[in-house]
């Protein structure tokens, strides 16, 4: 009885804490005053969430109501929403011609017409167009020679007659080797012409032939003459050494090498070393034409000379040399570059090989006297090592077929060519295009068959590698060591001004 009383007693305290903190939370639920009904929706709202948060709980019950309630939002916004339609407006009034004569001047449409702008007046009976209006007496043009363009053809599109190019094309001929370089600036002054059936006369045009000669051209007298004004210049090679940084042309870009000599060192030196194996640290040493005119502009040719010193290996000098009509690098010591090695004459696999087999077409055993390659129609054709061609044609069971001399009793042929790209008594070098893989001839699909010949008879190509390295000696390996001295000489930069030299002679002139 004791225990029931107790747990009864317990029970009470537990209801009445409930009732306490309900009361506590919702202060309007009271036992004397009923809620009306702006209570109970508000307690509702407390204690149902109706904007749940979607990122948590995802698949309960809340999420979904909270899911509907985002929806029913949606709906209704769009159900409210009042639509795309123009909003209608009272249409402004049409001008009258004499407003719209006003008002034109600052339209766009007097672009077309000259560009009149301000305070205008329409035009009347009173104005009277002019038969004939005066000509400007000159006409002053800057023109410029664009890639793969010729003076005479930048002279015509800027109006110069054709007889007046053909004049000025006589005259300074001569003085463009190789014709005129791109991004020649034309200085053109067309003067007044005799009627207006005519075209207006040069004048006046100048422009640079060359680094180091400027032109002129007046008409004196009606005749055209010619002036030639000469530039001094500085033929001195740039010298560039540094330190290899993250990489070789980066560092020598910053030294201020140009990217034409930048590049060519790294060319040079990749024949000799893995690029990979070049570390910060190591030392560079380019040295390139370079051709300096007085008025600041350049010219930058050709990689004469690249060095390289490593902390790990051998250091490298290559200097660039022309012995025999033939230009290439030597080492420092004087030899030269390894050529004549021979490669494979076309990207294929080997198809067949050298030596006794059954013939596809012909159905009998005979000698196959070359390698097969198999390859895809029309796949470029290489000459393996450099040589002559002596022959190129059609070739029998070969098809088109090309024959290449290559000196010391070697010779090498090449059949089945879809189509030929070299002559006879053409000299090809290692690795040019001299045909096209085919299947003419005797050929049951397109591949190439190569031949390799020792004193006119056959041998097995894939038995047969040899090198030629070009070797200096006597005078010629003097005068190559005296060379590179010369340049290693060079202090790294320009030298001094060219405004501190010497002036030049008078500018000759010629007609």
């Amino acid at each position: 009885m004791f225990q029931e009383n107790q747990f009864g007693t317990q029970q009470g305290g537990a209801t009445a804490s409930l009732w306490l903190a309900d009361s506590l939370k919702h202060p309007s639920r009271t036992v004397d005053r009923p809620l009306d009904w702006r209570a109970r929706l508000k307690d509702w709202a407390e204690d149902v969430d109706l904007v749940p948060d979607l990122g948590q709980r995802v698949g309960s019950l809340t999420w979904f109501r909270g899911l509907a309630t985002c929806f029913g939002l949606c709906a209704t916004a769009l159900y409210l929403s009042p639509g795309f339609q123009p909003v209608p407006g009272a249409p402004e009034p049409l001008l009258e011609q004499a407003q719209f004569d006003e008002v034109r001047s600052q339209m766009i449409t007097p672009l077309a017409m000259g560009a009149d702008s301000g305070h205008r007046m329409g035009s009347t009976d009173a104005v009277q167009p002019l038969r004939q209006t005066p000509e400007r007496p000159q006409i002053e043009l800057n023109a410029q020679i664009g890639s793969s363009d010729t003076l005479p053809r930048a002279l015509s599109r800027a109006g110069v007659s054709a007889g007046d190019v053909a004049i000025v094309n006589a005259l300074v001929g001569g003085d463009m080797s190789g014709g005129a370089k791109a991004g020649t600036r034309l200085d053109i002054v067309l003067g007044r012409r005799a009627s207006r059936d005519r075209p207006r006369p040069l004048d006046h045009l100048a422009f640079r032939a060359r680094l180091d000669l400027g032109v002129e051209i007046n008409r004196v007298g009606g005749a055209l003459q010619v002036k030639r004004i000469p530039i001094r210049v500085d033929d001195t090679p740039l010298r560039i050494q540094g330190v290899v940084g993250d990489s070789v042309y980066n560092s020598a870009r910053a030294a201020g090498a140009p990217p034409k000599a930048a590049q060519a060192f790294l060319r040079v030196i990749a024949q000799q070393v893995d690029l990979g194996s070049i570390r910060p640290g190591d030392r560079y040493d380019i040295v390139t034409e370079y051709r300096r005119a007085e008025t600041g502009d350049v010219e930058v040719g050709d990689l004469l000379y690249a060095g390289l010193r490593r902390s790990r290996g051998k250091p490298i000098d290559m200097l660039k040399w022309t012995t025999g009509g033939r230009t290439e690098w030597f080492e420092a010591s004087g030899v030269g570059e390894r050529r004549g090695v021979l490669t494979q004459p076309v990207a294929g696999r080997i198809s067949s090989g050298y030596g006794q087999r059954r013939h596809p077409i012909l159905g009998y055993t005979r000698m196959h006297a070359g390698v097969d390659f198999a390859a895809r129609y029309g796949s470029p054709i290489y000459a393996v090592t450099d040589g002559r061609v002596s022959f190129a044609g059609r070739h029998g069971g070969h098809g088109n077929y090309v024959r290449l001399e290559h000196g010391g009793g070697l010779a090498t042929g090449y059949g089945h060519m879809s189509r030929i790209a070299a002559v006879a008594g053409q000299r090809v070098r290692r690795g040019q295009v001299i045909g096209y893989v085919g299947s003419t001839g005797l050929s049951t699909g397109p591949h190439l068959h190569y031949e390799l010949y020792r004193n006119g008879r056959t041998v097995n190509p894939l038995s047969v590698t040899f090198t030629t390295t070009s070797q200096l000696a006597g005078r010629d390996l003097a005068n190559f060591r005296a060379r590179l001295a010369q340049l290693k000489a060079l202090h790294p930069g320009l030298r001094e001004s060219i405004a501190q030299k010497a002036p030049l002679a008078p500018a000759a002139t010629g007609k």
